[in-house]
C-alpha cells in the first residue's frame, strides 16, 4: 500500500486553555511534540471536535494552528478542521488554514440544515474547488444530522482535491462499499474501529484516545501493515479499553482529565460542556494504568 497523503497515525488535539480560560499556546505547543515525538503521530488535526472548536473564536483558531505549525510542522503533517454549516464560512476558514500553512483540511457535514445530498455534494465541492490543500470529508451523522450517502462520496472522488475520509459512520459494510469503488483514504473516526476498517481496506485513525495510546495504535497499524495480523490483534485487544473508555462520557473532557493526571495543563472545557467529574476521571485514568499507558 502506498503511503496516504496525511499519513496513517493522526490525533485530533485538544486545545489547552490557560486559568482564564484563554487559549494556552505554550502548553499547545508542548503537547503537539509530546504527540509527534513520544506518541509518534504523522498528523495532528487541530480545531477538530476534541479541539472544541464550536466555542473557540476565529482568531483562538488561527493563533492555535500557526502555533502548531510552528512548533511541529517540519516533522508531521497539520490539518485544519474548518468545517462549519456555512460554506463560505468554511471556505473563508479553509483559505486562512492555508495561509497559515495546514497540510490539510478536514471539513464537517454541514449539520444542523441536514442538507440533501445534491447539496452535501456542491458545499464540499465549493470547498475544494476554492483551496488548494488536500480535504478529508468528515462524515458523523449522530453529529451532522445526516450522513454523506455512499453515491456521493463516490461522486465527490472525482474533485482531485478531495482525498479521504474520517469515517464515524459505524457501518463497516457501507464504508467497504466505497472503498471499493474510489481510492479514498479512509481513517477510522471511532478509535475502537480502527482494525475492524483497516480489514476492509482503511489507511488508519483520527483518533482521540491516541492522546495516550499512540505509540501502541502505531504497532497495531504496522504490524497489520506488514501481515502479522496476530499480534496487530493482540495489541489492539489491549488498547481497546482504552479506545472506548475515552467515549464514556464527551471524549475531550476525558481527554483533558487524563492528560492532567500525567502532568499537563490542558485546563478545563468551554460550556456546554463541563469537566470530567471525579468519578469520571479516576475510572478513565483507571484504564489508563491498567494499560500501562
Amino acid at each position: 500500500m502506498t503511503t496516504p497523503t496525511l499519513g496513517r497515525l493522526i490525533t485530533a488535539m485538544i486545545t489547552p486553555f490557560a486559568p482564564d480560560g484563554s487559549v494556552n499556546l505554550d502548553e499547545a505547543r508542548r503537547l503537539a511534540a509530546y504527540l509527534v515525538d513520544t506518541q509518534k503521530m504523522d498528523a495532528l488535526v487541530i480545531n477538530g471536535t476534541t479541539g472544541e472548536a464550536p466555542t473557540t473564536y476565529h482568531g483562538e483558531k488561527s493563533a492555535l494552528l500557526k502555533a502548531v505549525v510552528a512548533e511541529v510542522g517540519d516533522r508531521a503533517k497539520v490539518i485544519a478542521g474548518v468545517g462549519t454549516n456555512d460554506t463560505n464560512h468554511t471556505i473563508g476558514l479553509a483559505k486562512e488554514a492555508e495561509d497559515a500553512g495546514a497540510d490539510g483540511l478536514l471539513v464537517v457535514t454541514p449539520y444542523y440544515s441536514r442538507p440533501p445530498q445534491d447539496a452535501i455534494a456542491a458545499h464540499f465541492t465549493a470547498v475544494a474547488d476554492a483551496t488548494s490543500t488536500p480535504i478529508i470529508i468528515y462524515d458523523i451523522p449522530h453529529r451532522a444530522g445526516t450522513e454523506v450517502a455512499e453515491s456521493t462520496l463516490i461522486s465527490l472522488t472525482a474533485h482531485p482535491r478531495i482525498i479521504g475520509v474520517k469515517d464515524a459512520k459505524g457501518n463497516v459494510a457501507s464504508s467497504a462499499r466505497v472503498m471499493a469503488a474510489t481510492g479514498l483514504d479512509y481513517y477510522a473516526g471511532d478509535d475502537a474501529m480502527l482494525l475492524p476498517l483497516m480489514a476492509v481496506g482503511a489507511v488508519g485513525v483520527v483518533g482521540t484516545s491516541t492522546h495516550f495510546s499512540g505509540a501502541g495504535t502505531r504497532v497495531v497499524i504496522d504490524r497489520w501493515l506488514a501481515g502479522d495480523h496476530d499480534e496487530a490483534l493482540r495489541v489492539y485487544r489491549e488498547l481497546l479499553p482504552v479506545y472506548t473508555g475515552v467515549f464514556a462520557t464527551q471524549g475531550v473532557m476525558l481527554v483533558k482529565a487524563g492528560l492532567a493526571a500525567r502532568g499537563f495543563a490542558p485546563g478545563g472545557v468551554r460550556l456546554p460542556l463541563l469537566p470530567a467529574s471525579a468519578e469520571q476521571a479516576q475510572t478513565f485514568v483507571a484504564v489508563l494504568d491498567a494499560a500501562g499507558l
